[in-house]
């Protein structure tokens, strides 16, 4: 996923997201419903997540020093694992407290009517945002089923703000009928309850993405293809004998470590040794981008 793409898919949600929820908290402190108070809470966290995510490419983006000699790519997947921390404590926490604290001690909401045409508004923003991350999404997804996409995806950016966007749609229309049935219904609790499931929404999003992001912290490979074709690569040259060994990691969503030990036929003369491995690391460079960094040790098995 290019950052330019990853870059729109953040602002798009950040400028909704803001509008979003101080709407949101206008709308709760004139109603006084704790569904609404929540998502408003809600939106004000992912704002400040998609805060944090900007932030979190401009670290990575910094160039590799004698301290980091491969670079800072690693500074987004901490970042973003810091949004799944703060979806859980802050958004789902106060999310369950402030319904239990409704359950507990029911009172009718206000306006009703401007509490629903918040929420309608909301949906037709967040429904905005979802689109442009799930189109930005879909880019790189191919043929894979959404959940293998997600899971193979070394992109946290994109798919962060699409768990976000998918947990806020849900949160609104749990809001909605909430609201609603607490007002026609004749049952204030219902607001309460509605605010409950809210937050067990955004722990349900806030355990998917810690996962997600736990695996990227801690270092995952290339692709399947990616690797695939680089073990062709290796094994083309006819002075190759054996490949022994071939480790793939990513240090950051565009940037590709790649490892490999060779065991070169017994005639072969030192220069040609050298020749072959600068030739076969232009190779794998020129036709996978990402790979920032090649490898090779000549070693016989």
């Amino acid at each position: 996923m290019a950052a330019h793409g990853s870059k729109k898919v953040i602002f798009a949600a950040l400028a909704g997201n803001t509008l979003i929820a101080i709407t949101k908290f206008a709308a709760a402190a004139y109603t006084g419903s704790a569904a609404m108070l929540s998502e408003g809470i809600h939106s004000l966290v992912d704002t400040g997540n998609q805060g944090l995510l900007l932030h979190g490419m401009k670290k990575a983006a910094k160039p590799a020093d004698e301290k980091h000699p491969f670079g800072y790519g690693s500074e987004l997947y901490f970042w973003a694992f810091v949004v799944a921390i703060l979806i859980f404590a802050v958004g789902a926490g106060v999310s369950l407290y402030e319904g239990f604290q409704k359950v507990i001690h029911p009172h009718p909401i206000e306006s009703v009517g401007i509490a629903l045409g918040v929420l309608a508004l909301a949906m037709i923003f967040e429904g905005w945002a979802w689109l442009v991350a799930y189109k930005e999404f879909a880019k790189s997804k191919g043929k894979k089923s959404l959940v293998a996409a997600i899971h193979d995806s070394k992109d946290p950016t994109v798919f962060t703000v699409l768990f976000e966007d998918t947990a806020a749609m849900l949160g609104l229309i749990v809001a909605f009928f909430g609201i609603l049935g607490a007002k026609f219904l004749g049952v204030p609790w219902l607001d309460g309850a509605a605010s409950m499931v809210i937050g067990l929404i955004l722990a349900g999003t806030a355990f998917t993405l810690a996962l997600e992001t736990k695996g990227l912290l801690i270092g995952e490979a290339a692709s399947t293809e990616t690797v695939t074709d680089i073990t062709k690569i290796l094994r083309a040259p006819s002075e190759i004998e054996n490949l022994n060994e071939l480790r793939t990691l990513h240090l950051g969503p565009n940037d590709v470590l790649v490892v490999a030990s060779l065991d070169f036929i017994d005639q072969i003369q030192a220069h040609e040794v050298e020749q072959i491995v600068s030739t076969l690391e232009n190779e794998i460079k020129s036709k996978h981008p990402m790979v920032s960094k090649v490898f090779i040790e000549a070693q016989a098995t």
